[in-house]
């Protein structure tokens, strides 16, 4: 079974910036596409940013595009969340999952990793 673990989350002060990376013990054939999510406090698991492992092609949440960058290093089996100008909106627990469309809702999501922390605090 493939596995996700998520690391790279702290604190980061407003406008800063934070890389979060998910690191996967095999490539996810048949589902090759990685989504990060983030749950903040009381709220829904939403998806904001999904990337094709094999054509590197890659979608935003609304708005969030210039906001956070998503890559991802085949040979390193690893996917990167960075978050630039961060806000307190940004304060959440991220994961990452798997699926074969980037589309699927969260719930359809696979091999979920155990979360990181990022919390945007002066």
């Amino acid at each position: 079974q493939v596995q996700l673990v998520e690391s790279g989350g702290g604190l980061v002060q407003p406008g800063g910036s934070l890389t979060l990376s998910c690191k996967i013990s095999e490539l996810p054939y048949p589902s090759p596409r990685i989504g990060w999510f983030r749950q903040g406090p009381g709220g829904l698991r939403v998806q904001v940013a999904c990337i094709n492992m094999v054509d590197g092609i890659s979608y935003y949440g609304s708005g969030l595009e210039g906001h956070l960058l998503i890559s991802r290093d085949q040979a390193k089996r690893s996917v990167s969340l960075q978050i630039t100008d961060a806000t307190s909106e940004d304060t959440a627990i991220y994961y990452c999952a798997t699926a074969p469309l980037c589309k699927w809702p969260a719930s359809d999501f696979q091999n979920w990793g155990q979360g990181t922390q990022v919390t945007v605090s002066s």
